[in-house]
């Protein structure tokens, strides 16, 4: 059982996970033109308690149910990831990484994000609090404007060559570049 272990600790090459992630689109394919994307899954799960408003009146097992699996699988997945098959050495990243994170004022002290953003005691700080809650209700409103999630447009709408979804993960990239360089410079020196 060590042996298997060992062999799927650690980041897996691209040229392995890369496909593993494009052979989604044909599996679904091959199920019944079946949708992916991980941001329906909120309006499916509030689908499931009774509900005065059509938006959420619908048949959610026909619509959803599939994609809800694949929700748990992820959760499970991330636990079985951090608790079974979790190493225990510190996170490695990059030295430039670390050193353009110190000119920032952040130090990663071997976790994969700086708790001085990510961590229950940075909520109540006003860039912790900018950071979590107000980008977090913007990812959130802009998956919805965009119709979708990164994970619906960029592997299931690109595939399927809708033009919406070019623009959607060009948007998702551009933002992600202005946030990085613009915006977050500015939150870190309030």
């Amino acid at each position: 059982m060590d042996i298997i272990l060992d062999a799927v600790r650690g980041p897996w090459a691209w040229y392995v996970a890369g496909p593993l992630i494009g052979l989604t689109v044909p599996l679904l394919l091959f199920l019944g033109n079946k949708r992916f994307g991980l941001s329906s899954n909120l309006r499916h799960m509030c689908a499931i308690t009774p509900s005065k408003n059509p938006f959420f009146r619908y048949d959610w097992r026909r619509e959803g149910g599939w994609n809800l699996l694949v929700f748990a699988g992820i959760v499970a997945g991330g636990f079985l990831a951090g608790i079974l098959l979790a190493n225990p050495a510190p996170v490695q990243v990059a030295e430039s990484t670390t050193a353009a994170l110190a000119q920032a004022g952040l130090s990663v002290d071997g976790r994969f994000a700086p708790a001085a953003l990510f961590s229950w005691s940075s909520l109540f700080t006003l860039p912790g609090f900018i950071v979590m809650v107000l980008g977090g209700f913007l990812i959130g409103f802009g998956a919805r404007w965009a119709g979708g999630c990164t994970s619906g447009h960029a592997i299931m709408g690109l595939s399927e060559l809708q033009w919406p979804s070019l623009l959607a993960v060009a948007g998702f990239f551009v933002g992600g570049l202005l946030a990085t360089h613009l915006l977050l410079p500015i939150v870190l020196g309030l």
